[in-house]
Formats: structure tokens, C-alpha cells, sequence
């Protein structure tokens, strides 16, 4: 059993919702990374992705975006975020799931099965890469790499997905299905979708894994609405919203909201 598996497996023991949260690698800093995902262990996060920074994250908003850039411009590159795991894993004794978070071209850059093995290496549990489409990839050794590597592969799907789509996605899918919240990019919103919910319930006739729902919950009053739907929660720019209006200190505020009410303590 994975990693990945085994963290679900104790949410579901303890009959709550998963919390994935989000860094930039690198944004503001390497240090500052490393403080921020050890402050999202200590507080309850089950799973932690690591965006690996790109100049065109196409699926992202303007929180995430600037983060990105910020973190390019200082020079951030692929194998900084190989060995910022390194460091989380060996040296801070990290134990929960750690997820890549990236686009297509980063790991196609850095060659298929070298950023698997890589992956594989520095203990990360598994790959999230929103451009990657499983069914039109003319390189689904992608696939096979990850296989290899023992990384997971997520899969995605969106509030557009047909039924055929849901089909060939359940094929060997591992870990969780990915459900995007909205058609639209990540960030910070007052709703969610109001047929979210019936349609994370058509979703789930296909889909044995939890279903994680992303792209704009950012608050407790989101969390609540998915109860019963979502399986485990992603919050993405509402924690990197935090850290900028202040610091450590309200990011480990925000944290623990959203670990309370997916706790059912609010």
C-alpha cells in the first residue's frame, strides 16, 4: 500500500475529510517553504502539494501565478524542488504525502523517466499535472514511468467531463480522482458552484478512489458544503493568501480552520 493510500485510510478511520494544502517551492524562499510545509504537518494537513514553479501556469490564478513568478525570478529550478523534499523528508522527518504539483513542459524539460525516478528518489508519493491528458499524450510512457517509480499519476476531472471520459479515466487510476470545483482557474471565491455537489455524486458512480475537490474552496463554509460529496479538500491559494497578509503566523491560523471544520469541530 502506498503512502497516499495509507493517509486516506486514517481519515477514513477517524471519519473526517481530507486536507491538501499548497506551496510554491521556493515562494518566498527555500527556507520559508520548508517552514511552511512543516507548520501544514505539525497542524493536520494529510497531504501537501509542492508546485514546482513555471513561468505559464495556465491553470492557475493570479495568487498562484505571481507566486510562481516570484519564485522563477529568483532563480528557483526543478532539481531545488528535488532537493527541498530531500531535506523535508530526511532532516524534518516529514511522514505525510508529499504530491508534485507542476505543468507538462517541467517534467517533459527534465526528461519523462528521470523526473519519475528523481521523484522516486526524494521520496515524493505522487504527480499532479493538471495539461496532462491521459488518453491524447503521444508520450504515455508517462504513464509507464510513473509506474516504474512508484509515483501516482492523478487524474483529473473536470465539471465537463463525459461520461466516456470518466470511463477511460477509471482505468488503473490510483490514489484519488482529482475533481476540479469550477470551469475556471484556481483562486480565492465567496461560492462554489451550485451543481458541484450532484455533480461529484454522477462522478463517483465511476470512481472507487475518494474524490478531491480543488480550484477555489478557500474556506470553512466551502468545506462544510462538501461534506458528504468530497472526500478530501484542497486548499490552494487561500493558504498562500494567508502567509502574504501575515506571515507563519496567520497561515497556521487558516490551517487550523480548515483542519477543525474537516474535523467536524465548527
Amino acid at each position: 500500500m502506498n503512502n497516499i493510500d495509507i493517509q486516506y485510510e486514517k481519515i477514513k478511520k477517524e471519519k473526517r475529510m481530507g486536507l491538501m494544502t499548497h506551496v510554491v517551492v521556493g515562494y518566498p524562499s527555500i527556507p520559508a517553504t520548508r517552514a511552511i510545509v512543516k507548520m501544514m504537518a505539525e497542524e493536520g494537513a494529510d497531504f501537501i502539494e509542492l508546485q514546482i514553479p513555471f513561468s505559464d501556469p495556465l491553470g492557475d490564478g493570479p495568487v498562484i501565478h505571481q507566486a510562481n513568478t516570484k519564485a522563477l525570478t529568483k532563480g528557483i529550478r526543478v532539481r531545488d524542488a528535488f532537493a527541498l523534499v530531500k531535506t523535508l523528508r530526511e532532516k524534518d522527518r516529514i511522514t505525510i504525502p508529499l504530491l508534485f504539483m507542476t505543468y507538462m513542459n517541467i517534467p517533459f524539460s527534465y526528461g519523462l523517466e528521470k523526473f519519475c525516478k528523481d521523484a522516486e528518489s526524494a521520496d515524493i508519493n505522487g504527480l499532479i499535472i493538471p495539461d496532462y491528458n491521459l488518453k491524447l499524450e503521444g508520450i504515455d510512457h508517462f504513464e509507464k514511468f510513473a509506474e516504474k517509480y512508484n509515483q501516482i499519476l492523478i487524474r483529473f476531472v473536470s465539471l465537463e467531463s463525459a461520461s466516456s471520459r470518466m470511463k477511460l479515466l477509471s482505468s488503473g487510476a490510483k490514489g484519488f480522482i482529482y475533481c476540479f470545483s469550477t470551469q475556471g482557474i484556481t483562486g480565492v471565491r465567496e461560492h462554489l458552484e451550485k451543481y458541484l455537489t450532484k455533480h461529484l455524486g454522477q462522478v463517483r458512480r465511476y470512481f472507487s478512489l475518494p474524490l478531491a475537490v480543488g480550484f477555489g474552496i478557500s474556506n470553512a463554509e466551502h468545506i462544510r458544503s462538501l461534506k458528504g460529496s468530497a472526500d478530501i479538500v484542497v486548499v490552494g491559494s487561500a493558504m498562500i493568501k494567508a502567509f502574504e497578509e501575515g506571515g507563519i503566523k496567520k497561515s497556521r491560523i487558516k490551517i487550523r480552520e480548515l483542519v477543525d471544520v474537516c474535523k467536524n469541530k465548527k
